[in-house]
C-alpha cells in the first residue's frame, strides 16, 4: 500500500518532524501507526516530505524522521467543474468522488433550478463543508494538491469564469440538442477545462445563453443521463484519460 497522508501547515525539510492534533490524534489513535512504518506530510498545495514514524506518543504525537520531499508540479491542463448544488449531502458526495477522480477545482453553483438555496450562515456551513470533504478526499486519495473549492457563484460569475478558459463545456442531457460528445470533442494540453454540470431540474434556456456567449458549448457525456452528483465525476474521469493525465 502507499503511504498513508496527513495534512501540516507547513512541509518540514528535513529532521524530526513531530505530528500532533487532529491529524496526529488519527495518526496514532485511529490508523495506530507504528515505528518503521512510511508516511506522508502535505501542505494541500503539492508540496510533500517523506517520512519514517520514529514513535507514537500518547493519544496524539507522531514523531516522524523526514527522509526527503517532493513537490507535485501543477496539473495541465487544469480541470474545474462547475457544480449546480444538489440536495441534502449529494454535494458533498460529488465532491468527494470528483477529489478522488482528480479534479482540480470546483465551484459550487446556485443554478436557476437548484432546489437547495445557499444563504447566510447555511450556505457558509455547506461551502465548509465541501471543502473539509476536499481535504479529508484528498489525503484519502493520497493527494498532495487537493482541489480548491470556491466560493459559490451566479450564473453571471459562471459565465466570467468559463469565458477565460481554453475549453468550456457545458454537459447536456438532451440527445436531440445540437451538442457533440465530449468523449471526441477536441481538447487543449494546456491551460485550463471548464465543464458545468447543472442541477437535476436541468440547465435552463436563459443560462445556457448566457454561458454560449461565454464560449462555452453543449456536450453530452452518453446515452445514459447521470445524476448532477455523478456526473461531475464521471466527465472528470474521461478528460482525465483523454488529455493523458492519467497515463
Amino acid at each position: 500500500m502507499t503511504a498513508p497522508v496527513f495534512v501540516v501547515e507547513s512541509v518540514p525539510q528535513g529532521g524530526e518532524y513531530v505530528l500532533e492534533g487532529p491529524e496526529g490524534r488519527h495518526a496514532v489513535s485511529v490508523r495506530r501507526l507504528q515505528p518503521g512504518e512510511d508516511v506522508v506530510l502535505t501542505d494541500g498545495a503539492g508540496n510533500g516530505a517523506e517520512g519514517v514514524v520514529v514513535a507514537a506518543e500518547g493519544k496524539d504525537r507522531l514523531v516522524v524522521k523526514v527522509t526527503g520531499t517532493v513537490v507535485e508540479d501543477e496539473p495541465r491542463p487544469r480541470i474545474t467543474v462547475v457544480q449546480a448544488l444538489p440536495k441534502g449531502d449529494r454535494g458533498e458526495l460529488a465532491v468527494e468522488t470528483m477529489t478522488e477522480t482528480g479534479v482540480d477545482a470546483v465551484v459550487p453553483w446556485q443554478a436557476a433550478r437548484c432546489i437547495t438555496q445557499w444563504r447566510g450562515e447555511r450556505g457558509a456551513k455547506s461551502l465548509a463543508k465541501w471543502r473539509a470533504t476536499a481535504r479529508e478526499a484528498g489525503k484519502q486519495s493520497r493527494r498532495l494538491r487537493f482541489p480548491e473549492v470556491a466560493d459559490a457563484m451566479s450564473t453571471k460569475q459562471v459565465g466570467a469564469l468559463l469565458a477565460t478558459a481554453d475549453f468550456a463545456a457545458v454537459l447536456h442531457e438532451d440527445r436531440d440538442a445540437d451538442s457533440g460528445a465530449l468523449a471526441v470533442a477536441e481538447l487543449p494540453q494546456e491551460g485550463s477545462i471548464v465543464l458545468v454540470v447543472g442541477p437535476e431540474g436541468g440547465v435552463s434556456p436563459e443560462e445556457l445563453a448566457v454561458f454560449a456567449a461565454a464560449g462555452a458549448k453543449p456536450y453530452r457525456l452518453g446515452r445514459s443521463v447521470l445524476r448532477t452528483s455523478t456526473a461531475g465525476t464521471a466527465a472528470t474521469a474521461l478528460l482525465l484519460g483523454r488529455t493523458g493525465r492519467w497515463s
